[in-house]
């Protein structure tokens, strides 16, 4: 909005020019986003305190767990999705469709936690809404998203599926292309949803995993980078670059008051839009596969909840101690700084793993 608007004035003012920067652009976001969610989180933690919004813990988690979480505010995904939103209309080309796309899934998956989170507080407990709903209305919404970007995008490569490490392997999925997009958005917003149990544990491998593919989307929308990459050129996914910027600088500002000991817990609204988003942007960027590496820790999560529903449905014993996995080392007795320090740790050298297959090929 606010970049459009520049962009009116560039024939009069030159040094206007600096906008057509996305690098520019992208600092811009991260500092905006951080600076809107710093100035309303903390009015934004009396309100929702004041109002006993309170997040309602498992009470079949570690003891600890339940007795240093209990009384935390939650629904503080609300602030990230501000800090987002407004940063995004601020700096980038709203006339992009990756971004409208991008948008979509993050407004729509957060209106969507936001409901799950309102059940939550109004009944009293941990369930929310049932899971079918809400897998349901995450598949519905990402159809929707899905079928708008491909009647939209006149873009061949859309529907190719690439395999990091090589340099021209690949895979048409045509019409398959839908349904595995929906697995992807709708498993990546869980994934990042399972993750959220631990204060900080979800957020800074969500900045990681933003920060990859704030490169990944800059390189893969040039023609000179991805060529000296050998990565596929989409043009005009270069403007996602800003999208996860904006996602960092919330995160980071979030992160001041979701640090040990929270204040603010983000909810599903944080966590199902985060997750739907990055595995919307790891579509556009046409790095899905690297978006399971990087997002490594999100995949490992969900795995260790499906691992333990089917053993458990089968033979009647558990793998873990509890699921998902955070709470398994906290009962085998891991002080939660230690778990969520060393789950960092693996983040870290995800993203990096992830990172070195844009050359590696």
């Amino acid at each position: 909005m606010l970049y459009n608007f520049l962009l009116e004035f560039v024939d009069i003012f030159s040094f206007l020019n600096v906008f057509r920067y996305l690098t520019f652009r992208t600092g811009l976001a991260v500092f905006t986003s951080l600076i809107i969610v710093l100035i309303i989180g903390g009015p934004f933690i009396e309100i929702v305190a004041k109002k006993k919004i309170i997040d309602p813990i498992r009470d079949d988690g570690p003891g600890d767990h339940i007795i240093k979480k209990i009384g935390t505010p939650t629904m503080g995904g609300l602030v990230i999705l501000i800090g987002i939103i407004l940063s995004v209309l601020m700096w980038s080309d709203l006339s992009n469709i990756y971004i409208l796309f991008s948008l979509y899934i993050l407004i729509s998956f957060g209106l969507l936690g936001a409901i799950d989170d309102y059940k939550k507080i109004k009944n009293n407990n941990s369930s929310g809404v049932s899971f079918k709903f809400k897998l349901f209305s995450q598949i519905i919404l990402s159809v929707i998203g899905i079928s708008y970007l491909t009647y939209f995008l006149e873009y061949r490569e859309l529907t190719n599926l690439y395999f990091p490490f090589f340099k021209d392997l690949f895979i048409n999925l045509g019409w398959f292309f839908i349904p595995f997009s929906v697995f992807v958005i709708v498993g990546a917003s869980n994934a990042v949803n399972l993750t959220d149990g631990l204060d900080g544990l979800a957020t800074v491998p969500v900045i990681l995993v933003a920060a990859c593919f704030a490169f990944i989307s800059y390189v893969a929308g040039n023609v000179i980078f991805s060529e000296y990459l050998q990565i596929t050129y989409i043009e005009g996914t270069g403007e996602i670059s800003i999208f996860c910027g904006a996602i960092i600088g919330s995160c980071l500002g979030f992160l001041w008051f979701n640090a040990p000991p929270a204040k603010i817990f983000m909810g599903d609204t944080g966590s199902l839009s985060l997750g739907g988003s990055l595995g919307a942007i790891g579509i556009i960027t046409k790095h899905e596969i690297v978006l399971a590496i990087t997002g490594g820790l999100f995949v490992l999560e969900a795995f260790s909840v499906i691992v333990q529903v089917i053993s458990y449905k089968l033979t009647g014993k558990r793998v873990f101690k509890m699921a998902p996995i955070h709470h398994h080392f906290e009962k085998k007795g891991w002080p939660e700084s230690t778990v969520v320090i060393r789950f960092w740790i693996i983040s870290i050298i995800l993203a990096l793993i992830g990172l070195a297959t844009l050359k590696l090929r």
